[in-house]
């Protein structure tokens, strides 16, 4: 089990995210609770300090938008971004399946619990930096203070960017110490929008000056340089993608883009010093033993457990993402959300070299790989995929992590409103539960918000626009020769549970490894990669790198963000809508061709005028 890290109220200890503060803590403005007096010399700081980590955790509630605010943004990046259902009953968080189905405004509570989550992560760094500025020469190590507040800032002002575009307000700490948090206005005096890109560019340069590479052994999930490079690098791509044109985009970052990602791709190390590298299979990312330190990892939110309190440990919400325990699933004390849509499971079908299937959301042809009579799933094994697929959903009769064999559906709620498929990546294993019998059923183990296979995937897109697809197949291929290390074994021939056994049937299963020239048999499923040769066209080439960034980086909350900045939400998410309704009724709104989300409408209407809404939903 993994070493229980914990923190007292007035020292820090590193783990980036996690705090052992209690709740009510979290919940008190400092300002308004605590004299600025008691709060300008170093312990008071670390009370500061520690609440502006702490809204890593997703924001520390159990309220129903908890998901919503999270950055593992399994709503607006996995469910939205078309990787996955609400699930659930169709009748269970309306809100919620307003997202899903593309049937919102800016009055959904969820997208103002976005906005929430993001200015009041911002105004506990501007409190950090406010009370360091104030303490003056009573506060030891003042620049690595600040450069840990401007990295959180500037975490989560990318984040507010990622969701409802670059023009929404850049809270300075001036304007915090003013008190008009967070309603600085979006607009100039002639009514354009200001862009806030180079705010952050800034915000993280100023970090890069002030953070060190490394910490000492007890603080090593403190925000470091190569953090803030990594996060600058994958600001700069963001600011040079094309949007659809109304993002403030600069396509000359690229080149920005590029030589920071290099940088910490050649010379970058995590915390230890130890060089950034892949891990050596993949899920060796996911398992609690082994996702603390694989030198995979660049930016994580490392949970812990203090006594009793599962809130610093649900970053997904893991109520929601929990199997529901009166359907008989064995973690239990679940809610039942969250389940990989039928899209997502077979684009992880392959071909005869091991390489994504063109069609496979043509169901005409290409059946689904489980399918459900009211009664009976059946769930197609032979059927070759990609070995990472069932290391990031479920399937039924392949082993689930160290439960035993997956017996849906017996294990899902409502296979009828959210599919055969439960997600994987976030649940525990037997031996991995944080708190027994608690309503939360996540486990101590990693949140990766940035990893080294992200950045090798993002460098493999400069290359294409920049006309060097050699060198994008090479980072491509790195990832896909990652992946053809591991494949998941059929563990059991019989299974007992509950009193009644389950006899699955081995099937003559075997894993078709075309990147190492062998094959392995006794497999869960069929299982089969390649590498892609030569691409023939730049095309080719950015077709292989989007189907590469959703089969690699599945339910880590990326690809509705990859569609907006692609300028694709439209066109892509309007076919799956077209193809989901193969299986669900619920899917019949397009969505237009936006890139951002609508600025909540309270926001907008309390603001007195210093807001505009974002041009794609005026």
């Amino acid at each position: 089990m993994k070493k229980a890290i914990l923190y007292s109220a007035l020292a820090l200890a590193a783990t980036l995210g996690m705090s052992s503060c209690g709740d009510d803590f979290l919940k008190i403005d400092p300002t308004g609770a605590v004299s600025e007096g008691t709060l300008t010399n170093d312990q008071g700081i670390d009370f500061v300090l520690t609440g502006a980590y702490s809204t890593l955790n997703g924001m520390f509630d159990h309220a129903w938008d908890h998901p919503g605010k999270s950055l593992a943004n399994p709503i607006i990046g996995d469910v939205m971004g078309g990787d996955a259902y609400k699930g659930s009953d169709t009748t269970d968080q309306p809100d919620w399946l307003a997202l899903e189905i593309y049937s919102f405004n800016g009055s959904n509570p969820y997208i103002k619990g976005k906005w929430t989550a993001v200015y009041e992560a911002v105004k506990r760094a501007n409190l950090v930096i406010s009370m360091v500025n104030k303490g003056g020469d009573a506060i030891s190590n003042a620049d690595q203070i600040i450069g840990q507040a401007l990295f959180l800032k500037a975490l989560w002002m990318f984040e507010g960017i990622k969701c409802f575009g670059a023009a929404i307000p850049y809270v300075s700490v001036e304007d915090y110490e003013a008190n008009v948090d967070p309603q600085v206005s979006n607009v100039d005096e002639s009514g354009n929008y200001v862009y806030i890109w180079d705010k952050v560019e800034a915000d993280l340069k100023e970090a890069i000056n002030k953070l060190p590479a490394t910490w000492p052994a007890g603080e090593q999930g403190r925000a470091t340089s190569w953090m803030a490079k990594a996060l600058l690098g994958k600001v700069y791509l963001f600011w040079s993608s094309p949007y659809n044109g109304n993002n403030g985009s600069n396509p000359a970052k690229l080149a920005d883009a590029k030589a920071m990602l290099e940088d910490v791709l050649n010379n970058g190390v995590d915390a230890k010093g130890q060089k950034y590298t892949l891990a050596e299979n993949y899920d060796d990312l996911y398992r609690l033993a082994t996702s603390d330190w694989t030198g995979e990892s660049i930016i994580d939110i490392q949970l812990t457990v203090d006594g009793n309190n599962i809130l610093t440990q649900a970053v997904y919400g893991g109520f929601y993402t929990g199997f529901r325990a009166t359907y008989n699933a064995p973690l239990g004390q679940g809610w039942g959300f969250y389940q990989p849509s039928y899209n997502y499971v077979n684009s992880m079908i392959v071909d005869a070299n091991g390489l994504p299937l063109a069609d496979f959301d043509d169901y005409a042809s290409v059946k689904p790989l489980s399918s459900f009579d009211g009664t009976n799933l059946n769930t197609d094994l032979s059927v070759a995929v990609d070995p990472r697929l069932d290391y990031s959903a479920t399937r039924a009769g392949v082993p689930f992590l160290d439960w035993g064999i997956d017996l849906q559906p017996d294990w899902i709620r409502n296979i009828q409103d959210g599919g055969p498929y439960q997600s994987k990546k976030e649940q525990p294993g037997l031996t991995e539960i944080a708190i027994p019998n608690s309503y939360s059923v996540s486990s101590v183990k990693n949140f990766h918000i940035l990893r080294l296979a992200d950045v090798k995937l993002m460098l493999a897109e400069i290359a294409i626009r920049q006309g060097d697809l050699e060198t994008a197949r090479t980072q491509i291929n790195d990832i896909r020769k990652r992946a053809a290390n591991s494949c998941l074994m059929a563990d059991y021939n019989e299974f007992e549970y509950k009193n009644k056994t389950y006899v699955v049937t081995k099937g003559n299963y075997t894993f078709d490894d075309k990147v190492n020239g062998k094959t392995v048999t006794g497999t869960a499923g069929n299982y089969r990669i390649g590498l892609y040769p030569a691409f023939a066209s730049e095309a080719d080439a950015w077709t292989a790198l989007k189907r590469e960034r959703r089969a690699e980086l599945s339910f880590e909350g990326m690809r509705f963000f990859d569609l907006c900045r692609w300028g694709e939400v439209g066109s892509v998410l309007g076919k799956y809508v077209d193809t989901e309704h193969y299986f669900f009724t619920k899917f019949t709104v397009k969505p237009a061709n936006f890139a951002m989300l609508p600025l909540p409408t309270d926001e907008l209407n309390t603001a007195e005028g210093r807001f505009v809404q974002n041009a794609d939903w005026k």
